[in-house]
């Protein structure tokens, strides 16, 4: 049967069943009949006789014969790749990120997984150089292995805290590892020898633990350092004045609370019956002082009260005339409302301790000459509290403490009376004067009068000189001849301290030779000699300052010593050059011992002086070597072969 589609003139198709053989219909099948009125209904549906597109006739086509032909293909083009690429391959690390990944989000998906990931770290023993072992953590999920930081920092010589940012703390916790504590002090300039000396405007001398206390007779530090007694050393004496006179040229001006001047400025003055303050004229002095006389006991002191809380630097003019004579000050500490007497007396005593009352000594030859004192209240009862308990001193903020009354025993004067937030022109100064009054006439040196024992060498009998000390000293009088408008005490003594540089160290000097050949200033005047580098820089300034400061003949004397000490300073620094740090001395070259490595902050100290000596030297041999000992303080390293 062939069927034949007709379009009328309405648009609609019609069909015609034409028998082959005759024009007779032939009776349907079941069949035929079913296609006819599939058929007559889709007739009765208008449709065009367009072409239909391309991709109704690929949706015919049998889906099963396509899925096929796209796996072939996908197989071809992989065995194609796989053969071209056969050395490709993943990063393990990305591997084994991928693998963490998967395990990760495996177990985190089943209750199961939450409790594992949340199970603690495995105990593993971790054999260090097959010597000894430690205990670790391991991860097994990550393959890592957690070595403890207490272990580290022994053994690679870091340092790490944990910290917490933000001021309330709401952050989240960071470790913070640190290869080198220690810190460097970049210059500002050009080194001006009238200026702050180094970076010593951050130094605080007297409140080391070394320092015994400030000296009343003195006013310079006493220190125990190598000696528990307590003894005068010059170096740490120029520190305390060299960071006085950076911190006057640094910090803001002080304030300054004028109490008693016997004119302008009078107090009320408590004055018992039984005993007597006048003001009378001075006429040496040109102006009006406070004379007093009490009997003996506390209750028969003049005294004014106070409520300082703020300026806690006591200065005044006094002059005791017995023994008996005494200045005391009342300070309250308002956390522990704890209340202390400073007495300064008229004796031979460098600190006492009785209970709440600490007493210093001005010395038996304060007695009837005038004495100008500047005090630090919250040093003096620091360490008057250090010493009445040793084993656990109360450390005594400064903003807690008060001062609550000043008062006068026995007989004598006193003038200008002032507490202030700083004086440190006063401390400088006093350390200027002790270096003038306390010089070895003969040999021009400032002698240590303790022994000093350095591992390997001969002991050092006590009066040895240290070229560092000598060189801080001439830094202080150098600065002090200047800022006091040329007063040539200070000048003199700075010149006759060069002496010992050009003295070797067996004769009493400070001067070795490297291969008998470079000229060395000895901080520790050794036999053999010890070449310690931080010394020897710092008695180089000492003459640079004396050199820029003094006229004529004392700075021609001071700048060729200095020139000689920088001519073998640059032939033998890389022999301080350890690859990841600095050492401290040559020992292993004078002794044949392993070296003496510095330790961090030594390390930092040689840094800063090289990079201070780079803004008056322009050899590249210093800056290039500071730049790359600076590396070292962040865990860089020398290259190995």
């Amino acid at each position: 049967m062939s069927e034949y589609l007709s379009v009328d003139a309405s648009g609609r198709a019609s069909s015609s069943n034409v028998h082959k053989l005759s024009g007779q219909p032939t009776p349907p099948s079941s069949t035929s009949t079913l296609l006819l009125q599939q058929r007559e209904t889709a007739l009765r549906k208008p449709h065009n006789l367009k072409r239909e597109p391309l991709v109704f006739f690929i949706m015919r086509l049998n889906l099963k014969a396509v899925l096929l032909l796209l796996t072939v293909a996908v197989m071809v083009i992989t065995l194609g790749i796989y053969m071209r690429c056969a050395a490709f391959s993943f990063s393990p690390d990305f591997v084994r990120q991928l693998s963490r990944r998967q395990t990760y989000d495996t177990l985190a998906s089943s209750a199961a997984g939450q409790d594992l990931l949340s199970s603690p770290l495995q105990d593993i023993e971790c054999a260090i150089n097959q010597e000894y072992s430690i205990h670790c953590k391991r991860d097994e999920n990550a393959n890592e292995v957690y070595v403890p930081f207490s272990f580290l920092r022994q053994y690679f010589d870091v340092s790490g805290a944990v910290t917490t940012g933000g001021s309330s703390g709401s952050e989240a916790a960071k470790f913070n590892w640190m290869h080198s504590n220690a810190k460097v002090n970049l210059p500002k300039g050009k080194y001006d020898p009238r200026g702050v000396f180094m970076y010593f405007e951050n130094y605080n001398v007297e409140v080391r633990d070394r320092v015994k206390c400030i000296s009343a007779a003195e006013g310079v530090p006493v220190s125990t350092q190598w000696e528990k007694r307590g003894y005068f050393y010059p170096t740490q004496i120029a520190q305390f004045a060299l960071a006085h006179y950076s911190k006057n040229l640094t910090e803001q001006t002080p304030r300054i609370h004028i109490l008693e001047d016997a004119d302008s400025n009078q107090m009320e003055w408590n004055t018992p019956k039984t005993s007597n303050m006048t003001r009378i004229w001075h006429h040496k002095f040109n102006t009006s002082i406070v004379q007093f006389e009490t009997t003996i006991g506390y209750e028969s002191a003049i005294s004014i009260q106070l409520n300082q809380t703020q300026d806690l630097v006591l200065s005044v003019d006094l002059l005791l005339v017995t023994n008996s004579s005494s200045l005391m000050v009342t300070v309250l500490n308002r956390d522990t409302k704890h209340s202390y007497n400073l007495h300064y007396l008229a004796a031979e005593l460098l600190l006492s301790v009785q209970e709440s009352n600490i007493y210093y000594g001005l010395g038996a030859g304060s007695l009837n000459k005038w004495r100008h004192i500047t005090r630090d209240l919250h040093i003096d009862l620091q360490k008057g509290i250090v010493m009445g308990d040793k084993r656990s001193p109360l450390k005594v903020r400064r903003s807690d403490l008060e001062v609550l009354s000043i008062a006068f025993l026995g007989i004598g004067f006193y003038d200008n009376i002032t507490l202030s937030t700083s004086d440190h022109l006063a401390h400088f100064y006093d350390a200027a004067e002790w270096f003038v009054h306390n010089q070895d006439m003969k040999t021009g040196g400032w002698t240590n009068p303790v022994r000093r024992s350095l591992n390997g060498f001969a002991e050092l009998r006590p009066g040895w000189i240290s070229a560092m000390g000598q060189g801080h000293a001439i830094s202080v009088l150098a600065r002090a001849y200047w800022h006091s408008g040329g007063d040539m005490r200070y000048l003199k003594a700075a010149s006759l301290g060069l002496q010992p540089y050009r003295i070797y160290s067996r004769d009493g000097g400070v001067l070795a030779q490297f291969m008998d050949k470079y000229y060395w200033y000895e901080e520790y005047p050794t036999t053999p000699a010890s070449y310690v580098l931080n010394g020897f820089i710092y008695s180089l300034l000492g003459l640079y300052d004396l050199n820029s400061t003094a006229p004529g003949k004392i700075a021609r004397e001071a700048g060729k010593l200095f020139a000689q000490g920088m001519h073998s300073l640059k032939k033998m620094l890389l022999l301080y050059d350890t690859g990841s740090g600095t050492s401290y001395d040559l020992r292993h070259l004078s002794l044949g011992v392993a070296p003496n490595l510095a330790r961090w902050d030594y390390h930092a100290t040689h840094v800063n002086q090289l990079l201070l000596l780079a803004t008056i030297d322009s050899d590249p041999l210093i800056a290039q070597t500071a730049e790359r000992w600076k590396g070292y303080m962040f865990g860089k390293r020398a290259k190995h072969n």
